[in-house]
C-alpha cells in the first residue's frame, strides 16, 4: 500500500513539472510561428510580381 501512495505522489510531481514547463514556453514565446510570416512573405512578393507582369503587358 505504501508503493501506491509513493506512486501516486511521484507521478502527481511529474504532472506538475511538466505543466510547469508548458507554462514557461508558454510564456517565454516557444510557440510563436516564425516560419509563416516568412513564407507569407515569399507569396505576396510572387502575387505582386505576377500583376505587374500583367499590367505591363497590357499597357503594350
Amino acid at each position: 500500500m505504501t508503493a501506491i501512495y509513493l506512486l501516486i505522489a511521484v507521478s502527481f510531481l511529474v504532472a506538475v513539472a511538466f505543466l510547469g514547463a508548458f507554462v514557461w514556453s508558454i510564456r517565454t514565446g516557444q510557440y510563436d510561428d516564425d516560419y509563416a510570416p516568412s513564407v507569407r512573405m515569399l507569396k505576396d512578393n510572387t502575387r505582386k510580381a505576377s500583376e505587374s507582369q500583367t499590367s505591363q503587358e497590357s499597357s503594350k
